[in-house]
């Protein structure tokens, strides 16, 4: 299916999505990019072309077609939106259309017209206002697998670089309640996810899997705390005996230099900013947010939607270009 086109979602439209997407179809023959369309309105992104002053071609079409206008002009297929997206002002009445771009992508995928999901940057609290009820993107794809595909598919937040992978176990919660979320089932369940994964689709082999502890010093052997003794080592174990290469749990603080790095394809971390710091710290502009455990390929830029810089001409797409390219190659 490498002719299918990859679907990229527009994202939140008052944030830098709708440009970064302009951007990598302009830099398509320096990075090699397969073709792409974009799911939005054609007289919105029309728009912030001319206000960018990006001499790009914008084409409407369908999904089906969408590869064949690649080569002379951005594809957009439209979501029956109507889109304002005031640069740096979002507004809760434009939440319908960044959900019917999500959704239009994923449906493209189970028809067999589009090969995967790339998905721009949303502001979930614009998102919140307008009664969506999902915590974060990760999970309401989860709901989009099983209205396309049936079964319950469990997502897995995994971000991407070639310096650094890592995987947080618990993501869109608070801090406090990170460690009553910490259960053995849900390490050996992700865990389980993570490493079928990377070997069906990232095509390592026996993937080494490093689990992080949520203590300072993984506990200091129960000194201080104790779910690394009674949670994450025992869900360590049963991922070994299900034949799985997982060792930990770790101290947080040395398993991200170069040679700690260089013994394990993932790190999966009991927080969101246990994983997440690291990962932006070391590849910032060309990280990568890939969802597992979907039966489609989803990866997404590994920033937010930039509100300050909308509609200034200065939004970086490196990340989605390594987006596309990432979601190509896994797919």
């Amino acid at each position: 299916m490498s002719f299918f086109p990859i679907a990229v979602t527009q994202g939140d439209p008052s944030g830098i999505g709708p440009e970064l997407a302009l951007k990598a179809y302009a830099q398509r023959r320096s990075h090699d990019l397969p073709p792409f369309f974009l799911l939005s309105d054609s007289t919105f992104i029309a728009r912030v072309a001319a206000n960018l002053a990006l001499e790009i071609e914008i084409e409407n079409t369908d999904a089906a077609h969408a590869s064949d206008v690649f080569s002379r002009a951005l594809p957009v297929v439209d979501i029956n939106c109507k889109v304002a997206g005031v640069p740096g002002s979002p507004d809760p009445a434009d939440a319908r259309a960044t959900m019917n771009s999500i959704e239009r992508a994923v449906e493209c995928v189970a028809k067999g017209e589009a090969r995967a999901v790339v998905t721009s940057p949303i502001a979930k609290s614009i998102l919140y206002k307008a009664g969506f009820k999902h915590p974060g993107h990760t999970e309401f794809l989860g709901e989009l697998a099983h209205r396309h595909y049936g079964g319950d598919h469990r997502a897995v937040m995994m971000l991407w670089s070639q310096e650094l992978a890592t995987v947080p176990l618990t993501i869109h919660i608070a801090l406090s309640d990170a460690p009553k979320r910490l259960t053995r089932e849900l390490i050996v369940e992700t865990g389980e996810i993570v490493a079928r994964d990377l070997q069906t689709r990232f095509h390592i082999q026996q993937p080494r899997l490093a689990f992080a502890g949520l203590n300072p010093h993984a506990g200091e052997d129960g000194a201080l705390g104790h779910e690394e003794i009674e949670i994450i080592a025992p869900a360590i174990a049963e991922l070994r005996a299900r034949g799985i290469d997982a060792a930990g749990p770790f101290p947080a603080d040395t398993m991200f230099h170069a040679a700690a790095r260089a013994k394990y394809d993932v790190a999966l971390c009991p927080t969101h900013d246990q994983a997440l710091i690291p990962i932006k710290t070391l590849a910032f502009e060309r990280g990568v947010n890939v969802t597992l455990g979907l039966p489609f390929v989803r990866a997404s830029p590994d920033h937010g939607t930039a509100f300050d810089i909308a509609g200034k001409g200065i939004a970086d797409p490196t990340s989605l270009i390594e987006a596309i390219k990432l979601a190509r190659r896994i797919s």
